[in-house]
């Protein structure tokens, strides 16, 4: 079961990730400037409408938000679109840089 702390944090996160104050998300979202400051602080959840523009406002889909095994689901949402256009053999030249710097 998720928990609305998992929510909370998961949101302060991916904000930061991206570089944006409380104030100026909650103000590009349409919301007073202390919007993201109730959702972060526990004073309020957003509703699930909320929820999916903040993810849209984040660069993440749902899914992405829910998975921590990702550190960063902008970025490799970028990659894996990036590496779309790849041939073969650059695609097998990533996946070489990508193994070598994970040792």
């Amino acid at each position: 079961m998720i928990q609305p702390d998992f929510i909370r944090s998961r949101i302060t996160e991916l904000r930061l990730q991206k570089g944006v104050a409380e104030h100026r998300m909650s103000l590009d979202l349409g919301h007073s400037r202390s919007y993201m400051q109730s959702i972060s602080s526990g004073r309020a959840l957003p509703s699930m409408t909320e929820f999916l523009a903040i993810c849209d406002y984040l660069d993440v889909t749902p899914q992405d938000f829910f998975n921590v095994d990702c550190s960063a689901p902008p970025l490799y949402n970028q990659l894996k679109d990036e590496a779309k256009n790849l041939s073969p053999q650059d695609l097998e030249l990533l996946l070489h840089l990508v193994r070598r710097l994970q040792e």
